[in-house]
């Protein structure tokens, strides 16, 4: 018998646009990555699936990982959540904020991917890497699908109603079956379980029926960071071709097939070590991101920048907080970022949080107009 070892999370709320508080959890150390995984997950329960824990592993090993909930699931609000495209997006833009972080790695799954598609084109500077896994140019619902895929995605959709409250065989288990068709007993047992622990049937329709209607095609050619790929060969969810056709829409992406009838990939696939190791060498590593610079240099000013930043502000709730402006803010973190060695926000969150900052309540730090 082996064991995982996980790294220990710590889960915190941001509010997105519309008031909405969406959880996002972090975990492990090294250069950010942020990943938007697969609508089914749950911020506490993932850590006690085997479905995905060996994930959570594997990509906080070498990284400080940042996941979250989407609306209307897991740890995120739940009721009176409206879902609309705009909005997921707007949840993601939210989490980034929160965390700190200012360039990264992104890791989008299935329909995911599209929601942060607009950031990705807008923002290249910040996505200095991009893993794409299990998705397609556009949803099963846009207006460009054909009928017959439109019938058979409705069809899914009340299937995945039928089933989401109660475990029936057939209706009940479809989900599972159709994303982990080779999954043990355990693994669909599980994946059984969190679906129901995730979220409501009414959440997770509404949720899925949105992502479907995205579309992202005009986008995948303006995609200017390096880019990997990823599909299933032999998926029920999204064909082949649809993971070929993601790849070759984007400029210079690299596409990395997986021998595996699951659009989920296990640890007991096949494909698992081989999807392990392209992984490991398209982010870039931690070894090249360790901070050199000592705390001892900062000034009072500084200090209280740092303990902001570790509890999760963005600059305007700094600026506001301290009462400067976030020309000046901006600058702090600059000098900050210098001082510690750290090559980005959010590894100076990381490093500052395993020092203690971000720890006091924040009443209890300094508000005065000095700079």
């Amino acid at each position: 018998m082996w064991y995982i070892v996980l790294p220990s999370q710590q889960i915190r709320f941001c509010t997105s646009r519309d008031g909405t508080r969406i959880a996002y959890g972090t975990c492990g150390s090294g250069p950010p990555l942020v990943w938007i995984a697969h609508f089914v997950h749950h911020l506490n329960f993932d850590w006690d699936s085997p479905v995905w824990r060996p994930w959570i592993s594997a990509l906080a090993k070498r990284h400080t990982l940042i996941r979250y909930d989407f609306r209307g699931t897991g740890l995120s609000d739940r009721t009176g959540v409206e879902f609309t495209f705009e909005k997921l997006a707007e949840d993601f833009e939210a989490v980034v904020s929160a965390s700190g972080v200012r360039d990264f790695s992104l890791f989008a799954m299935s329909g995911g991917a599209r929601v942060v598609l607009p950031f990705a084109v807008k923002n290249p500077e910040r996505v200095n890497r991009l893993v794409l896994y299990g998705t397609s140019p556009s949803g099963p619902l846009t207006a460009k699908a054909p009928p017959e895929r439109v019938e058979n995605m409705q069809v899914q959709l009340k299937a995945f109603e039928m089933g989401w409250p109660k475990d029936v065989p057939g209706f009940g288990t479809f989900l599972t079956s159709l994303h982990i068709p080779d999954a043990t007993a355990e693994q669909t047992r599980s994946f059984n379980e969190l679906l129901r622990l995730t979220t409501s049937a009414e959440n997770g329709v509404a949720l899925l029926r949105t992502l479907v209607e995205s579309d992202m095609q005009d986008l995948l050619p303006s995609l200017r960071c390096p880019t990997l790929v990823f599909h299933s060969r032999q998926s029920a969810v999204l064909s082949f071709d649809e993971g070929r056709e993601v790849a070759a829409l984007i400029p210079d992406a690299r596409f990395v097939p997986l021998e595996s009838r699951n659009h989920i990939l296990l640890d007991t696939d096949p494909a698992w070590k081989q999807f392990l190791h392209e992984l490991d060498e398209f982010l870039p590593d931690a070894s090249h991101d360790s901070p050199t610079g000592s705390f001892d240099d900062l000034t009072a000013r500084e200090r209280d920048v740092l303990e902001l930043l570790a509890h999760g502000l963005n600059n305007t709730d700094i600026s506001a907080r301290l009462k400067i402006s976030e020309k000046t803010v901006r600058n702090h973190v600059s000098i900050v970022l210098g001082k510690l060695g750290a090559s980005s926000r959010a590894k100076a969150v990381a490093v500052a949080r395993d020092a203690g900052f971000g720890r006091r309540a924040m009443s209890n730090t300094r508000n005065s107009a000095r700079s």
